[in-house]
């Protein structure tokens, strides 16, 4: 019995990895429990798995950490497990400027039309697919 429950483990312990962060600590939030808040008109498929990155404020308990979140997500609790959160490794260069989606108190996101710079039509197999460049 203890053989087999030593082997059981060793298998478990594989794939884990110890997850610690500092205070300060950029993070990226696992969107499962609050899915259908973010998905926005995405198909499941498409949707984000993580969100962020995030600031960690403080350290609770031996797996619990406390990020600083946007206010648009007050109703969630602002502690988090760390199976929720993914460490963010930034790169000055790869940085992006992110756009703010604003949602409305119920639920819906509003959105903006972009500009069309090119347009042309490509014949695959018998089909006209139509490629689009946009602004």
């Amino acid at each position: 019995m203890k053989t087999a429950q030593s082997r059981q483990k060793s298998y478990a312990y594989r794939r884990r990895r110890p997850l610690e962060f500092d205070v300060g600590d950029e993070v990226f939030l696992k969107l499962s429990p609050i899915k259908s808040m973010f998905r926005m008109g995405k198909t499941h498929k498409l949707s984000p798995r993580y969100i962020g990155p995030y600031q960690i404020t403080e350290h609770k308990g031996k797996v619990a950490y406390r990020v600083a979140i946007h206010p648009e997500l007050s109703h969630c609790h602002d502690v988090f497990h760390v199976s929720m959160l993914r460490k963010h490794e930034s790169d000055p260069e790869e940085r992006m400027e992110t756009t703010t989606v604003s949602i409305n108190e119920d639920m819906s996101v509003t959105v903006e039309s972009v500009q069309i710079i090119e347009q042309k039509e490509r014949v695959t197999r018998g089909r006209k697919t139509p490629l689009v460049r946009v602004l």
